[in-house]
């Protein structure tokens, strides 16, 4: 099936609440059930669409992870086994007259179980445990992205594997190794292995979504004055112009050069924000100085 927003899916904008949410599914999903609509292939494929798109906006951490990491993002970390499991609607078709018994079944696969979510084979075969490990990336491959070499316990034995991260990634974030968790039952598939990304701190510039900030520290003169600076980026050095009278705490944009925006081909911005430096001590030059830019009113 073609990934498409769930959102449009449903004819919901984002922020709409999980009733109307809900409203907008059962709307959908009994215009297009199968039942109402024998062997006309292209509903059936929108039902499968709808019931999707709700098996996701109707579960708060599926919901936030796609809001987090969009379709694309989403999509690497979650299969469609992971989507359908605990899914149940019964109540809403059984409210609307229709029998559930076997329709998700015969339109998925015999593989769905409406309660269990996805097992395989009527339950006599069912998907191995899903195993779940810590993996820290250093801020700076965080923003470019990297392979990760990955050791882990499966099965009593000491396992291997290299895994590519995603340039934006941060912490929060999963990853999906399909088929690297436990064994399955009756000749079912594998589990498979989570990667729970923990993104490391920097000392020079500090995080906040996919926005970077770095400090600059200016000299009284220079804020009154206007001066440039040579600012650090993650991709080098950047010359800016500070304007004259700059205030404290003012934040300088340089767009575009934050971390990248998972699966969405565009980039956060970069934030300079403005500090002034007040001295501790003075020479007496300075303070006669300054005692009379105070007499001029400065």
């Amino acid at each position: 099936m073609a990934q498409k927003e769930y959102y449009e899916v449903l004819g919901v904008k984002k922020g709409a609440s999980a009733e109307d949410i809900k409203k907008a599914y059962r709307k959908l999903a009994v215009k297009y059930h199968p039942d109402k609509n024998p062997g006309n292939k292209e509903a059936e494929e929108r039902f499968k669409e709808i019931n999707e798109a709700y098996a996701v906006l109707s579960d708060p951490k599926k919901k936030e992870q796609y809001d987090q990491f969009g379709s694309a993002g989403f999509h690497q970390r979650y299969s469609q086994e992971d989507i359908f499991r605990g899914f149940d609607v019964g109540d809403i078709f059984k409210d609307a007259g229709f029998s559930t018994d076997d329709i998700f079944s015969r339109i998925f696969g015999g593989g769905f179980q409406q309660r269990g979510g996805y097992g395989f084979g009527g339950g006599r075969r069912s998907k191995g445990e899903d195993y779940s490990m810590e993996l820290a990336v250093s801020f700076r491959d965080a923003f470019s992205g990297c392979e990760k070499r990955v050791a882990f316990a499966r099965g009593g034995e000491r396992e291997e594997l290299s895994v590519k991260v995603p340039a934006g990634v941060d912490t929060g974030a999963r990853l999906r190794v399909q088929g690297k968790g436990g064994p399955g039952s009756g000749g079912g598939p594998a589990g498979d292995l989570y990667l729970d990304i923990k993104v490391g701190s920097d000392p020079h510039f500090h995080r906040v979504g996919d926005d970077i900030v770095v400090e600059r520290l200016l000299r009284f003169s220079e804020a009154a004055l206007g001066t440039s600076l040579e600012v650090p980026t993650l991709e080098g050095t950047k010359r800016i112009k500070v304007p004259a009278g700059i205030q404290p705490g003012t934040k300088i944009r340089l767009k575009g050069l934050g971390f990248p925006r998972m699966g969405k081909g565009e980039r956060g911005d970069l934030f300079v924000r403005v500090s002034v430096q007040v001295p501790e001590q003075l020479t007496g030059t300075q303070r006669e100085l300054l005692e009379q830019l105070a007499g001029k009113g400065l």
